[in-house]
């Protein structure tokens, strides 16, 4: 299992999927999302699991100054997400080419 964890320090679903995954003695690798954001490799592949519209956070600090709600295509939209990456919603967790957004932990059972 290779496990990412893409997530801001603050955020209360995140501290619980490191929680879930530290009590299974799984280990991960943290990604500060103020620090650094995703690729654009990486948000391709999260893509492939998950649909852009549910990685959006519509109650993201700077959501509504961003206008990504205006925006048609979907490059537009990951251009502004690869830039501005707290509009992110949280947690976002890779193993290897799977992903899930939020807290999932009957997701994540199916891959211990």
């Amino acid at each position: 299992m290779n496990i990412q964890i893409f997530g801001l320090k603050k955020c209360f679903d995140t501290q619980k999927t490191e929680r879930y995954f530290k009590e299974r003695k799984i280990q991960y690798q943290f990604i500060d999302l103020k620090q650094k954001g995703l690729s654009k490799g990486e948000l391709e592949s999260v893509r492939k699991n998950i649909e852009l519209k549910d990685l959006i956070n519509p109650k993201a600090k700077g959501y509504a100054g961003s206008n990504i709600e205006q925006i048609r295509s979907a490059a537009g939209k990951e251009e502004i997400l690869l830039n501005h990456p707290a509009l992110f919603k949280t947690p976002i967790v890779r193993n290897g080419k799977l992903a899930t957004v939020g807290y999932q932990a009957e997701v994540w059972k199916d891959w211990e």
